[in-house]
């Protein structure tokens, strides 16, 4: 019995799918040239990685000539809330608060990142107390 395809998109998904928000729809040989910055991948392990993609619904292709299209379903912050909801879920049982703490240890913030950080939460509390 095959395994089960995880919804959210997997590390080497994400680096594609950030090819196809900074660079709009790309043909598989456009994302491969991109991602060999990081990494030197073979044209059909991109190939293999888009068509997975696109089965699990993270993008869309369309046949243009001889090459596959490829470009993201969801935008860059649909796609982050999905994945940091799941986060939020799994790993931290629903609770926010556990995750910005967790968040805050892990990364250290600087004083202006944490100032940010608290105009962030003012805005939304602003936002949310109507």
């Amino acid at each position: 019995m095959a395994r089960p395809k995880y919804p959210q998109p997997t590390p080497a998904e994400l680096e594609a799918l950030h090819v196809l928000w900074d660079k709009g729809p790309s043909t598989v040989r456009e994302v491969m040239e991109v991602l060999e910055d990081s990494r030197p991948r073979a044209y059909t392990s991109v190939m293999s990685l888009l068509s997975v993609m696109a089965e699990k619904g993270l993008c869309d292709r369309d046949l243009r000539g001889r090459a596959f299209v490829y470009k993201p379903k969801l935008d860059r912050g649909q796609t982050q809330g999905g994945l940091l909801g799941d986060i939020v879920k799994r790993a931290f049982g629903g609770s926010a608060s556990s995750l910005v703490a967790q968040l805050l240890e892990q990364t250290r913030p600087s004083s202006s990142e944490v100032d940010q950080i608290k105009k962030v939460v003012s805005e939304y509390d602003k936002k949310h107390k109507k």
